[in-house]
C-alpha cells in the first residue's frame, strides 16, 4: 500500500509559477512511476507528465512540454512538478498516481492518488 500527498498548490497570477510535491509512504514507493495529473471542474481527469522509477525518463502531455519539469528524489519519497509560465487553463485540482510504467497516460492504470492541490490561475 502506498499513500501519497500532493501539496504546494494556491493562487497565482497569469505567468507565475508553482512548484507541487507529492511526498509518498509506502516503502515500495521508489518502485513506480508516477504521474502528475489535473483535473478541473466539469471535466475528466487529464494526463500532464510522468517520471519514471529512477528519474532517468520522463513524459508530458503536449499542454505541459516546455513549461513543467517533473522530477523525482527518491532519499525523500518525493516526486515534483515545477510549473512556470501559468495561464489559466492550467486552473484545476492536481493529482498524482502510482503506476508500473511511465509511459501509461490513462489514469484507469494508475494503483494510487493522493487527495489533490488547487490550482488557481488568475487572469
Amino acid at each position: 500500500q502506498v499513500q501519497l500527498a500532493e501539496s504546494g498548490g494556491g493562487l497565482v497570477p497569469a505567468g507565475g509559477s508553482l512548484r507541487l510535491s507529492c511526498v509518498a509512504s509506502g516503502r515500495t514507493f521508489r518502485s513506480y512511476a508516477v504521474g502528475w495529473f489535473r483535473q478541473a471542474p466539469g471535466k475528466e481527469r487529464e494526463f500532464v507528465s510522468a517520471i519514471n522509477w529512477s528519474g532517468g525518463s520522463t513524459n508530458y502531455a503536449d499542454s505541459a512540454k516546455g513549461r513543467f519539469t517533473i522530477t523525482r528524489d527518491n532519499t525523500k519519497n518525493t516526486v515534483y512538478l515545477q510549473m512556470n509560465s501559468l495561464q489559466p487553463v492550467d486552473t484545476a485540482v492536481y493529482y498524482c498516481g502510482c503506476s508500473g510504467n511511465y509511459n501509461y497516460r490513462d489514469p484507469g492504470w494508475y494503483d494510487y492518488w493522493g487527495q489533490g492541490t488547487q490550482v488557481t490561475v488568475s487572469s
